[in-house]
């Protein structure tokens, strides 16, 4: 298939586009392991047999659509089984899906993505600040929606951004119910009427979360349920393409308004805070290869309290101890274990430097060159 480059991510040809037709169908177009990120907005099932109604007698816009009605359990469950495979064909190996849905059809959900091989990584509870009030029987408000958080397989390297949604949380791990109003005010589409333009619509705020935890920038994010088109919106401002399903035309020409608007944040923005981890290896070796250690140099922690000379191979030796620098740090500590690149200094230009600091230095040269 053609490409475009953008920037220095390669555009594959059928990003930013919405595809018209049934999800299953649709996806028939699609190449195989060409989407990073799925978000799925399916059918809840609501099985409403009648209007809702306040008790003021005026009627509540609820989802009462023809694409929210199925015969029976085993017709959804059908239908579930069929959009999952579709997806999963078009998943690259260590791409990962979120699906969304209430107590009406998440639980069914979830057990196709495991009988399918998908691998599930979080339950994600969307707790409501406004939630709706019930207008029928007698139970607890349902202030909450469920998301299902899964990678392509066991083995998936799937992207997820630990320190940027750490930094995002005020330094805190972020947990797994996240605190988030419903659609409102501006943000929800409506017609000339003045009504809904869909019943469904999911807050930016939801799927910006999403997005920002689990794909990076220049990601293709396929939304098989496009709707009024949020994860599209959300995936453009934030420099991600979208590829959208939809059947019904009316939402695809308000999904197609919508996002034209939206203005992709600067790229010096969009940049993620990552952890080491994430940053290329770096031997200690590499190093001595560089000049930045030289072999016989002396080694010391912080307070000159040990010792270790420095040997061609990239090995130290302290008296009889000898290892990496990882290893004869522990020793010398009596320790079972030591991260050397941030116990061991060397004197640098008569300053005491930590190795670490050497190995920053590899690192940017490494990424300058574009390794």
């Amino acid at each position: 298939m053609q490409r475009k480059t953008v920037g220095v991510a390669e555009r594959p040809a059928f990003a930013d586009t919405i595809i018209k037709g049934d999800c299953v169908a649709a996806l028939e177009q699609l190449p195989s392991a060409s989407i990073d990120v799925v978000f799925g907005d399916p059918p809840y099932n609501l099985q409403l047999e009648s209007g809702l109604t306040r008790p003021d007698q005026s009627v509540v816009d609820a989802v009462d659509d023809e694409w929210d009605k199925f015969a029976s359990f085993e017709a959804y469950d059908a239908f579930t089984r069929a959009w999952l495979l579709a997806v999963r064909r078009v998943m690259k190996p260590d791409a990962s899906i979120w699906v969304i849905g209430s107590y009406h059809n998440i639980f069914r959900v979830g057990t196709m993505l495991q009988d399918l091989g998908f691998w599930i990584l979080n339950d994600v509870v969307w707790r409501k600040t406004n939630p709706m009030p019930n207008f029928r029987g007698k139970r607890f408000t349902n202030a909450h929606e469920t998301m299902i958080w899964a990678s392509r397989n066991p083995n998936s390297r799937y992207t997820f951004n630990y320190e940027a949604m750490k930094a995002f949380n005020d330094d805190v791990q972020m947990r797994s119910d996240w605190l988030i109003p419903i659609c409102t005010g501006s943000e929800r589409l409506k017609d000339d009427a003045g009504h809904k333009i869909h019943p469904t619509q999911k807050p930016e705020a939801l799927l910006a979360r999403v997005l920002l935890a689990s794909s990076k920038t220049g990601d293709v994010v396929l939304d098989p349920f496009f709707g009024s088109g949020t994860t599209g919106a959300v995936a453009k401002r934030l420099g991600r393409h979208y590829v959208g399903v939809e059947r019904e035309q009316g939402y695809i020409d308000a999904a197609t308004a919508r996002i034209a608007a939206v203005e992709t944040a600067p790229a010096a923005t969009l940049e993620l805070l990552k952890g080491k981890r994430s940053e290329p290896r770096v031997p200690f070796g590499a190093l001595l290869e560089r000049g930045l250690v030289t072999p016989g140099a002396i080694l010391t922690d912080a307070r000159g309290r040990h010792q270790a000379r420095v040997r061609a191979d990239g090995s130290l030796e302290s008296g009889e101890r000898v290892g990496s620098i990882h290893r004869v740090g522990a020793l010398v500590q009596g320790f079972d274990a030591c991260n050397g690149w941030t116990f061991w200094h060397v004197h640098d230009r008569g300053q005491l430097t930590l190795i670490d600091d050497l190995r920053k230095i590899v690192r940017d040269e490494m990424a300058a060159a574009g390794a």
